[in-house]
C-alpha cells in the first residue's frame, strides 16, 4: 500500500515542478498594479483625469508630491505651450597647423504649464508605510469637461488682451467642444 502511495505522489511532484518551469518571466520584470489604474481613473470624453503617486519618509511631503504631480499632469491635458529654444553655437580652435571651426547646433525643448484649473475634484487617495518608514500616497483627481469649457470660455470673456476677433475665435472653438461634452449627456 505504501508503495502505492509513493507511486502518486512522485507524478504530483513532477507535475508541480512542471507548471512552476512553464512560469514565464518577462524580461522588464513583474508587472506590478499601483492603485488608481483602470478606466475609471483615465480621461475620457467627459472627463479629464489624472493621477499622482509621491514617495518621502515625511507623510506631508509625499502628499504633497503625489498631489503636485496630479495637478501638473491634468493641467497638461487642458492645456500645453510647447516653447522651443533654439540657440546656435560657433566656436574656433587654433592649433599650430591651423583653426578648427566647430560648428555646434542645440535645440532645448521646455514644457511650460500655466494653466488655471476649474472645479477639481479628489476622487481618491491612498497612503501607505513600509517597513523602512517611507511613505507613498497615491491621488486621483478628475475635472469634468464642460464645467472646465464653460470656466475657459469666461476666461476668454475677461482676458484684456485679446481683440474681439481672436476673443470670438476662442468662444466659437469652446462652444464647439462644450457641443460635443453636453451631446453625451451626464453617464460615463
Amino acid at each position: 500500500m505504501k508503495a502505492f502511495k509513493n507511486l502518486l505522489v512522485v507524478p504530483g511532484l513532477l507535475f508541480l515542478l512542471a507548471i512552476q518551469s512553464c512560469k514565464s518571466t518577462s524580461p522588464l520584470g513583474e508587472k506590478v498594479k499601483e492603485p488608481f489604474s483602470g478606466n475609471k481613473y483615465e480621461s475620457s470624453s467627459r472627463y479629464f483625469r489624472s493621477k499622482g503617486k509621491g514617495d518621502s519618509s515625511d507623510e506631508n511631503i509625499a502628499k504633497n508630491k503625489a498631489d503636485l504631480q496630479a495637478k501638473k499632469e491634468l493641467a497638461q491635458q487642458v492645456e500645453t505651450r510647447m516653447k522651443v529654444v533654439t540657440d546656435q553655437y560657433l566656436h574656433e580652435n587654433e592649433t599650430n597647423s591651423g583653426s578648427e571651426i566647430n560648428d555646434k547646433f542645440q535645440s532645448l525643448i521646455r514644457e511650460v504649464t500655466n494653466t488655471t484649473i476649474a472645479d477639481l475634484r479628489k476622487i481618491g487617495e491612498e497612503k501607505y508605510l513600509n517597513a523602512e518608514g517611507k511613505y507613498t500616497v497615491y491621488i486621483a483627481y478628475e475635472i469634468h469637461k464642460r464645467d472646465m469649457y464653460r470656466f475657459l470660455k469666461r476666461q476668454a470673456k475677461l482676458d484684456a488682451k485679446l481683440n474681439e476677433s481672436e476673443r470670438k475665435a476662442i468662444e466659437d472653438m469652446i462652444d464647439e467642444e462644450l457641443k460635443k461634452v453636453e451631446a453625451l449627456g451626464d453617464g460615463e
